[in-house]
């Protein structure tokens, strides 16, 4: 009997999440064979959505950017996206207690209350900010006021970070965690001048220059793993298999089980991992080819990237009637700046986002909690933390009485935070890559972490496995 080729073996994917749904979706589109293995009895990782009668809230994320490798995507799935009600054009910030829509354009922010004429006149001094070679990494926050000023930094880039992405902008790596922003200071040294640049060459290839438009779908954003799984062959999905160790080789051998089952060995010509730190952490490599019983003769490769920082955030969706609301909610939602010391990091406003997330009558509101800076609410039990939420809510939305309908959830380890430093952990993964031909590693812990970079991740790693060659 000949032996089967590697070329003729499937890759297996590690984890089913969008990252690893994507690679999946790429590879079957390519006719090449694979088996997913998610640990959980469920796919999708964080987007989750859930429909209790008229209301549909959701668990983690709640809404997508459609960038063009996105679009893509849902054409190739004949998902149609739901975009954002214009209703829900606004964006405010907090600042003195008063939720202040956000400029959307250089000539609102002249007009905009938000920030003061001094603010504003330091705005224009980026323009004629110089290319610059760093020689070193720099805290977003101080990176961000080199350019534009602390009054900018504190009500725009802190609640935003701290808003959407739970982190603490003076401990975030600028070069890791704004990549753009990054390149945009070596390149042309203004912020400013280098999105005039991009905007002036997208419209010369006849591209969109505008932000990229925001979409859901009509059943919330679970509906787009649940799309690329529909789409993936019969039997390549294994569900609560837990990967217990690798063993590289030119051939890699897999070993999983499941609960109360004998462990399965299959082989596979790659492997992509497409995990969270903390699973990519504890994964067990046999230190040679020839693997035994003994935990002694197992290695952790990635242990190293257990230490990147995941802060836990609670999400928590509130209903209530409409005359129990006396903002008129006409925006996407309010970010709240950590030196207003509210408990909330930021509010998002379902209802008006999108249609029917709520009963007619009533409004939709989710809260996040939560985060770097304050761990501690996230943790909060129900009942204390809704009475904290409740002081805000009526201070800032003019908000009354008890929500007619209430749903919380908790990510003790939500977002990982690219922090000063995290050139380490990117180190540690290529090197471990590097040391092992055949692994492919991607996913939210190196490639970015919203749900676009990670479906952009997934669709590198599938191109990896197709052209890799033992």
């Amino acid at each position: 009997m000949n032996p089967v080729r590697n070329s003729e073996l499937p890759v297996a994917i590690i984890g089913g999440g969008i990252t690893g749904l994507a690679a999946a979706h790429r590879l079957a589109r390519q006719g090449r064979a694979f088996r997913l293995f998610e640990a959980s009895s469920r796919l999708g990782g964080n987007i989750r959505s859930e429909r209790a009668g008229d209301w549909l809230l959701e668990a983690g994320p709640n809404s997508v950017q459609l960038t063009p490798d996105l679009a893509k995507l849902l054409d190739e799935l004949a998902l149609p996206p739901l975009l954002a009600d214009p209703a829900a054009k606004n964006r405010y910030i907090v600042r003195d207690g008063r939720p202040l829509p956000a400029p959307s354009s250089p000539f609102s922010f002249l007009g905009s209350p938000l920030f003061s004429a001094s603010a504003k006149l330091r705005l224009f001094g980026d323009l004629f900010k110089r290319p610059r070679q760093r020689t070193a990494d720099i805290n977003l926050a101080d990176f961000v006021g080199e350019h534009f000023g602390p009054e900018l930094v504190d009500y725009g880039l802190r609640a935003f970070v701290s808003g959407v992405y739970a982190g603490d902008a003076q401990k975030l790596s600028a070069r890791h965690s704004f990549p753009s922003l990054w390149e945009a200071e070596r390149t042309h040294g203004s912020i400013i001048r280098a999105q005039i640049a991009s905007a002036k060459a997208k419209r010369a290839r006849g591209e969109p220059t505008g932000p990229s438009p925001i979409v859901s779908f009509a059943e919330g954003l679970e509906a787009l793993p649940r799309a690329l799984a529909a789409h993936l062959p019969a039997g390549s999905i294994e569900l609560e298999a837990r990967v217990t160790a690798l063993v590289p080789g030119s051939t890699w051998q897999v070993v999983w089980d499941r609960t109360d089952e004998l462990p399965h060995t299959e082989a596979f010509s790659s492997v992509i991992l497409a995990l969270p730190a903390a699973a990519l952490a504890d994964l067990a490599f046999h230190s040679d080819t020839q693997p035994s019983t003994l935990d002694d003769q197992l290695t952790r490769p990635l242990a190293d990237l257990a230490d990147i920082e995941y802060p836990p955030v609670s999400s928590l969706f509130l209903g209530y009637k409409r005359d129990q609301v006396s903002h008129p909610l006409d925006g996407f939602g309010m970010l709240i700046p950590p030196s207003e010391q509210r408990t909330p990091l930021g509010v998002l406003f379902n209802s008006t986002l999108f249609p029917h997330r709520a009963p007619t009558g009533h409004v939709a509101l989710t809260v996040m909690t939560g985060g770097t800076l304050r761990p501690d609410l996230a943790r909060m039990a129900d009942a204390p933390l809704l009475e904290l939420v409740r002081a805000d809510l009526a201070q800032l939305l003019g908000v009354h009485g008890e929500p007619v309908f209430m749903r919380r959830n908790v990510w003790p380890r939500a977002i990982p935070q690219y922090t000063l430093g995290y050139e380490r952990f990117l180190d540690v993964i290529s090197r471990v890559e590097s040391a092992h031909p055949g692994l492919l590693i991607g996913g939210h812990v190196r490639d970015g972490i919203s749900l676009p970079a990670c479906v952009a991740s997934g669709e590198k790693l599938a191109s990896r496995a197709l052209t890799f060659s033992p």
